[in-house]
């Protein structure tokens, strides 16, 4: 055990000497247009909760984590003091001092304290210091002290400057500038012994670290005030203090203490291994005038001239940045003899004394460092050279050295990866390379792996992987053989590995092994839970992956039992995109390039941070929608349905730096995700209840317990109470309407069908009159024709008896007796009563026709009448002659004549026309 911890210190302290002070803890800039205030930032406190509050020129200044708020004074004048009481933000400024605590919608609001000062007016004083002391608040301008106890103010006015007030062993002491240190006795400061060493020289600020009191001057350093004895502090930092004019002293955990100055930004000292660190302009700080520090849960809040800086002290992801943009995208890390060594796209750099140094004539693409033998190669896009820190050695004139690795079972022999396909590295006794390129291959190859000793894998950039196999002397491709679509669907920027023996093979986002024995590619289950991740290092029993596509999370596991996430904002900002490159120093320290350098992980530092860290419930900092923000004493959010378009809320982790969150919403809607800040929005919900839950995502990715509340969106107006009243007797008026239109509606169909039925019977009855009359028309017809057929068969009967008269003449005894028989015979053929009766029942059948007749036809006769009622009939010729008394010829002459007088064409027929007439 005691040999374990012995490896543990050797590798730490290993680790410092190597790094020294060119890696740094995080630094996180918030500038102006993040704050959107002054630049000036006098003071800076932080609460229980990790939320941040500075003093700036314009006003009080609150952060969360989340989102910047600005506070102005009603005086809007500047404030120059903050401290965080209890549950009280006090501030001091121009003749103002006061507290500022949040109501219930999560907002600051003032209440001033100058009101309770009695029988003192202010001089044109500004507040510049607020301490707890006891049960009380005390602030200081540069001439006076006030107490604020039981809501009561207590003047204690000084005789010289006020520079600083300080709380030391249950005492009140100031620093009165350049006339020593004072300890409040009584009703008034009193000047103290032994504090002559500090006359003439201005006291600047003081702090207690160890129980002994820090004094620290302006432009003399650092004092020492301990067991009533003052002294000089004896330490090689003191020099930097004295020479870039102390500001501001902050003692923090582990035996560290932060020095501010005005000229060199930040020093940040480890009384225990007696070492400090320098943070200003260069090393990432906005400015290097630090006008305030507080330091809150290992993290160090820095009020700049211009600018807040917040920098993690006990971080163990650390970052080396070059701020001068020179050394450019780092692509591989090297450690050679004692030095470390940077590959980026401007060339070869160096450290010396912790200062970096350039690699004289190597500009230009490095893609590969590679310690051999103890010799540093590069791979270059002019060559591959070997490396010392001055000198630059040409071994091969290849363009693009990406990747070197060792031939199996072979000593002092390497493949390398170029531009134009592979070379063979080969050490000769005497020490020194012979380089061939292998003949057969003359694509660019980014990455190879060694299946056997004969057989390479190799991974073509755009066309995908080639298995070759190589002849017995390893210089010349014997045979190639190419994995076309039907293996491997995207040949995209894919890459190859040796993962244990195996061939793994890495192509759009899906891990695939190489089957040797049925010389097929298949899945490679081994590593299907990282799919879409990128495996950037591997030493055969721990894996580096990463999630290029999507979250940037890296993931360091064994496969089985241990999984490390690191999801670490800075770090992902950084990666260099296709172009992570994970290098071991040690068991424990790892590097990761960077497009600006690198950044060290210490695992054993990270596994104990994660260990010891509780993941923070996230607080909310306010819920509103779109018209008001809302009280957060309420446990669920009433929304009216016009507001609730747009509903959002945030909430915070302000101890934590940039963390993600995870929501879930549940209710009449549902949906979940991840975000990368506090703020979330919901748009257009449907009515209805809702809950959230809401939890923060470490930087492993582990939850913390969620945050639950909830709020319901009221019905819409055509939805609510009253509404669905008004819709209830709608509708029963509606059903009114419906009944009392249906009945009116079944009325008029009853009377419609009443009215169709009394026409359908009238209809009926007229049918029958119209039958019975067709009937008693067709009989009078039937009994007219029969009639006119009867008195023709007399006429006939006469007429052939007149003839045998005439013929029997001469028989007659005389010719009076022949005259008197002829013409009674005669006038019984020509018959008025039967014409009457004849006319009396044609009249009946066709009452107008004479009339019609004669209206259109006024010069007919009443023969020609008598012809055309007998036409009209549809007697026949023969049949009208015995009617008329006259010959069948004499009735065709009468039609002939008849038809002269009725101007008819000779192509009609008389007797159809007089039937439609």
């Amino acid at each position: 055990m005691k040999f374990y911890y012995g490896i543990i210190l050797f590798l730490f302290f290993l680790s410092n000497s190597v790094f020294g002070q060119k890696v740094l803890p995080p630094i996180y800039n918030y500038k102006i247009f993040d704050y959107k205030a002054a630049s000036q930032n006098w003071d800076v406190a932080v609460d229980s909760s990790g939320a941040l509050y500075a003093a700036n020129n314009k006003g009080l200044l609150s952060y969360n984590g989340e989102e910047w708020v600005l506070n102005k004074l009603p005086n809007n004048t500047i404030i120059r003091a903050v401290r965080v009481i209890g549950d009280k933000i006090f501030t001091g400024s121009y003749e103002e001092f006061g507290y500022w605590q949040k109501n219930e919608y999560g907002l600051l609001d003032y209440t001033s304290l100058t009101h309770l000062i009695k029988n003192y007016t202010f001089t044109n004083e500004e507040f510049w210091q607020i301490i707890a002391f006891k049960d009380a608040i005390v602030f200081r301008s540069f001439s006076t002290v006030y107490v604020y106890e039981d809501d009561k103010i207590k003047v204690i006015d000084v005789a010289g400057v006020v520079s600083d007030l300080v709380a030391y062993n249950n005492e009140l002491y100031i620093a009165g500038g350049d006339t020593g240190m004072y300890k409040f006795q009584g009703d008034k400061f009193s000047a103290l012994d032994h504090f002559e060493a500090l006359l003439g020289k201005t006291i600047i600020a003081t702090a207690i670290v160890d129980n002994k009191l820090f004094i620290g001057t302006k432009l003399n350093g650092c004092y020492v005030f301990e067991n009533g004895e003052l002294e000089e502090w004896d330490n090689d930092i003191n020099k930097e203090l004295k020479k870039h004019q102390l500001n501001e002293i902050v003692p923090y955990p582990n035996n560290k203490i932060a020095f501010g100055t005005i000229k060199k930004g930040v020093y940040l000292y480890d009384n225990t291994q007696n070492t400090f660190i320098n943070l200003d302009r260069e090393t990432g700080l906005q400015n290097n005038t630090v006008l305030s520090i507080f330091h809150y849960d290992n993290q160090l809040w820095l009020g700049l001239d211009n600018g807040i800086d917040r920098i993690q002290t006990n971080a163990p992801i650390t970052y080396y940045t070059d701020f001068s943009g020179a050394v450019g995208t780092t692509y591989d890390i090297a450690f050679a003899n004692g030095i470390l060594y940077l590959g980026s796209n401007t060339g070869i750099y160096y450290f010396e004394n912790d200062v970096l140094q350039f690699v004289e004539n190597s500009q230009g693409h490095v893609w590969d460092l590679k310690v051999i033998d103890g010799e540093l190669f590069a791979g270059h896009n002019t060559g591959t050279f070997k490396v010392t820190k001055n000198t630059l050695e040409k071994v091969s004139s290849v363009s693009g050295g990406y990747q070197i690795v060792k031939v199996p079972e072979q000593e002092n022999s390497y493949f390398q990866g170029t531009y134009i396909g592979v070379s063979k590295f080969l050490k000769n006794p005497e020490g020194t390379w012979s380089v061939q390129p292998i003949s057969g291959i003359q694509f660019p190859v980014k990455q190879l792996c060694f299946e056997s000793e004969d057989i390479i894998w190799v991974a073509h950039p755009y066309k995908g992987f080639f298995r070759l196999r190589l002849n017995s002397t390893l210089d010349q491709v014997a045979e190639i053989q190419e994995f076309n679509h039907d293996a491997i669907p995207n040949n995209y920027n894919v890459k190859v590995f040796n993962v244990k023996n195996r061939i793994v093979l890495y192509a759009d986002g899906v891990w695939y092994t190489y089957n040797a024995i049925l010389n097929k590619i298949e899945i490679f289950e081994d590593f299907a839970k990282y799919k879409d991740n990128v495996l950037i290092y591997n030493d055969g029993d721990y894996f580096w992956f990463i999630d290029n596509e999507n979250s940037k999370e890296i993931v360091y596991t064994n496969l089985r039992d241990k999984s490390l996430s690191i999801a670490e904002n800075v770090l992902k900002k950084r990666l260099v995109p296709d172009a992570e490159n994970v290098v071991k120093f040690n068991d424990s320290i790892f590097m990761l390039t960077l497009n600006d350098g690198f950044a060290k992980i210490n695992l054993t530092k990270l596994h104990k941070y994660l260990d010891d860290f509780v993941v923070p419930k996230p607080q909310l900092s306010y819920f509103k929608d779109e018209e008001k923000r809302f009280s957060l004493l309420n446990e669920t959010f009433q929304i009216d349905y016009k507001d609730s378009q747009s509903i959002s809320f945030q909430v915070a982790s302000p101890n934590l730096t940039k963390p993600r969150y995870f929501y879930e919403l549940s209710g009449a809607k549902e949906q979940s995700s991840y975000v990368a800040n506090g703020t979330v929005n919901f748009q257009n919900l449907p009515h209805g209840a809702y809950t959230v839950s809401i939890a923060t995502v470490s930087i492993d990715g582990k939850f913390s317990e969620p945050r639950m509340f909830s709020f319901a969106i009221a019905s819409p107006w055509y939805l609510s109470v009253v509404s669905k009243v008004v819709y209830g007797l709608i509708f029963i008026l509606f059903i009114f309407l419906v009944r009392l239109y249906n009945r009116k509606k079944l009325a008029r169909k009853q009377q419609v069908f009443e009215a169709q039925m009394d026409r359908k019977q009238e209809e009926h009855l007229a049918n029958l009159e119209k039958e019975k009359l067709a009937k008693e028309i067709k009989l009078k017809q039937q009994e007219l024709t029969s009639t006119t057929l009867n008195i023709a068969k007399k006429n006939e009967v006469i007429l052939e008896l007149k003839n045998m008269v005439v013929m029997n003449k001469d028989k007659f005894p005389s010719s009076s007796r022949y005259g008197s028989f002829i013409k009674k015979l005669d006038k019984s053929v020509n018959d008025s009563e039967d014409w009457k009766r004849f006319e009396v029942n044609f009249k009946e059948l066709h009452e107008d026709f004479f009339e019609r007749l004669l209206k259109e036809f006024p010069k007919l006769t009443p023969k020609d009448l008598k012809l055309c009622a007998y036409l009209k009939m549809n007697l026949s010729s023969k049949e009208i002659a015995p009617l008329m008394g006259i010959s069948l010829r004499g009735v065709e002459i009468h039609r002939y004549r008849l038809r002269k007088k009725l101007q008819i064409d000779t192509s009609e027929y008389l007797s159809s026309y007089l039937i439609t007439f």
